[in-house]
């Protein structure tokens, strides 16, 4: 299997000074590391608060007097895949509802599949490999206008988990680029919409096993595949519990009530039979594009029993009735709001802001059930997104992917890559990329669950979770350190930064220091460590060799090293 790689590859913390010379403080091991080991084992802001009540619980209510341009780059760390001093002007001038406005209106630039077709991705010699999805996905999520779309699209791919990898189709790049636009398309549309979009898309059949899946055999027992009914249930709809519309779960006698049973897993399995590509044409990637069609030959055709519903008949009438049902069960809407709230805002929300939340799910004030516009804004503009209370509660916010820290970085010093070739590739290694890159996760799961809690921690003993604190560790930290290092200090290839505009701040500590808080961090980065990362940049004379290339470099990867950083509230 083929992938895109860096190659340059820099598995260390000791100093290599490439082609940028850098101080000490940049690359000793005693200043970098700390700081990441510290979020590593629970001591930033996901939660070490002593109960599991938010603090900020107030209604929905959005002050209308312009942000400030720290509460504008907070906000954009919850809409996008990161803040720029453009959009936080954007920001501070259209308001949040404005700003909100606006990018609903954004069309798509173009689709991850148009994109790779017109650089010609789509020839012979890629009919067996990935070349050329991680490099559309970087360009996409870094350079194109529609922030909301890009953040929005990624926190469903968290949520309907395909993974690249274990994708049994040719042309996978393809099949994974339809996928994602997919959910890209439909990210204002209507949840429902996403179900069955999803339900008849290539990439998505291949990776839960339901491609041409076949109804039941009597002469030789065989049975359904019950890997997509079991997750789509499970993971993308319901959940395994059944929840009060505050997201809280409901119990009998201090028990759990099951949503769901195993007997409805096998009737809901006899629904997704059928499915095949719509045809057998392998020579191009264009069926993967195109949505399945029902082969009635292996179609079960007979009564489907699941969650109180019975649907006859087979066909496609059958798909769409099986997700009608799931659509109008009540967990839908807790269980999916609460899993965006903790992807754009919070690990941690208040029953009362997923109940605001599930509110506008299950309906939008006009009557509509799943309007993706209406959960977004009801997500984005709440008083516990918004309100600056949040920034002193021991439980609000979450740790920041590993993807969104290169994100973040990427666009607000203008990373950009003249060639295209967007060279920063797989970065799922834990040795020396992120842990983590966006359409390869190694199973349905994600790489982190919604409801993990670090053991061990001040977290856990708070009873409160940490999801992407699954994926950190020791080994993490210092690959992400030793990434990100590279990366700051000289790109890879022609993917590089940008910093003309930051250059002209440098021979003022105070000044460098502030703007990369405001920008990167939104502000919130400590007086200490404010104190602690401008003094490691006046270890630098303004009148050394690259004094001020190096100045910045510090300015920006100790930051980017900062528990107040990697813990956003």
């Amino acid at each position: 299997m083929q992938r895109t790689i860096i190659e340059e590859e820099r598995p260390r913390v000791a100093a290599d000074t490439g082609g940028v010379e850098a101080a000490p403080a940049l690359m000793t091991p005693a200043v970098l590391a700390p700081a990441l080991l510290l979020a590593a084992c629970g001591g930033g802001g996901s939660g070490s608060g002593s109960d599991g009540t938010a603090a900020v619980s107030a209604p929905v209510a959005v002050a209308k007097v312009p942000p400030t341009d720290v509460q504008a780059s907070r906000f954009l760390s919850q809409t996008t895949m990161g803040a720029t001093r453009e959009s936080i002007a954007d920001v501070v001038a259209k308001g949040y509802e404005g700003w909100i406005t606006a990018q609903f209106a954004l069309p798509r630039a173009t689709t991850h599949w148009d994109w790779l077709v017109a650089n010609g991705y789509n020839v012979d010699a890629n009919i067996n490999n990935q070349t050329g999805f991680d490099v559309t996905m970087w360009r996409q999520l870094i350079v194109e206008p529609d922030q909301l779309r890009q953040r929005v699209g990624m926190a469903l791919l968290d949520l309907l988990v395909v993974g690249i990898d274990a994708v049994n189709l040719n042309w996978r790049q393809f099949a994974m680029a339809a996928y994602v636009d997919i959910l890209l398309d439909n990210a204002f549309g209507n949840y429902r919409q996403i179900m069955e979009a999803v339900t008849l898309n290539a990439a998505m059949s291949s990776f839960l096993t339901f491609l041409g899946n076949r109804k039941a055999n009597p002469n030789t027992g065989a049975q359904p595949d019950e890997n997509y009914a079991r997750e789509l249930m499970q993971l993308f709809t319901l959940g395994l519990y059944q929840l009060n519309m505050d997201g809280t779960v409901k119990t009998s006698g201090g028990t759990p009530l099951e949503t769901y049973s195993q007997a409805d897993v096998s009737g809901l399995a006899r629904v997704f039979t059928g499915l095949s590509l719509v045809n057998n044409t392998y020579t191009t990637p264009d069926r993967y594009r195109q949505p399945l069609v029902m082969n009635a030959g292996i179609n079960e055709t007979g009564s489907a029993s699941f969650l109180g519903t019975t649907v006859t008949g087979g066909g496609m009438a059958a798909v769409k009735a099986a997700l009608d049902a799931i659509f109008a069960h009540p967990n839908i809407a807790p269980f999916v709001s609460k899993q965006l709230i903790q992807r754009l805002v919070t690990s941690n929300p208040s029953p009362a802001y997923v109940g605001r939340v599930a509110a506008k799910f299950a309906d939008n004030g006009q009557g509509v059930r799943g309007d993706m516009k209406a959960v977004i804004a009801a997500i984005l503009l709440d008083t516990e997104a918004r309100s600056d209370a949040a920034l002193t509660a021991a439980n609000a916010g979450k740790l920041r992917e590993p993807v969104m820290r290169l994100t973040g970085w990427a666009r607000a010093y203008k990373v950009n890559s003249p060639s295209n070739a967007w060279g920063f590739g797989d970065t799922t290694s834990q040795f020396n990329r992120l842990g983590q890159a966006k359409g390869r996760s190694p199973s349905v799961f994600n790489f982190y669950r919604p409801g993990y809690t670090p053991p061990a921690t001040g977290i856990a003993t708070a009873g409160l979770v940490a999801p992407e604190f699954q994926i950190t560790n020791e080994q993490t930290v210092v690959g992400y350190v030793n990434y990100m290092y590279a990366l700051v200090a000289n790109g890879t290839g022609d993917t590089k930064a940008d910093y003309t505009d930051i250059l002209t701040k440098a021979a003022d500590s105070a000044a460098l220091v502030d703007e990369v808080n405001l920008v990167l961090a939104a502000g919130q980065l400590s007086t200490a460590t404010v104190a602690a990362i401008r003094a490691a940049v006046d270890s630098v004379a303004t009148t050394a060799t690259n004094a001020n290339t190096n100045r910045v470099g510090i300015a920006i990867m100790l930051t980017l090293a900062a528990p107040e950083y990697l813990t956003v509230k």
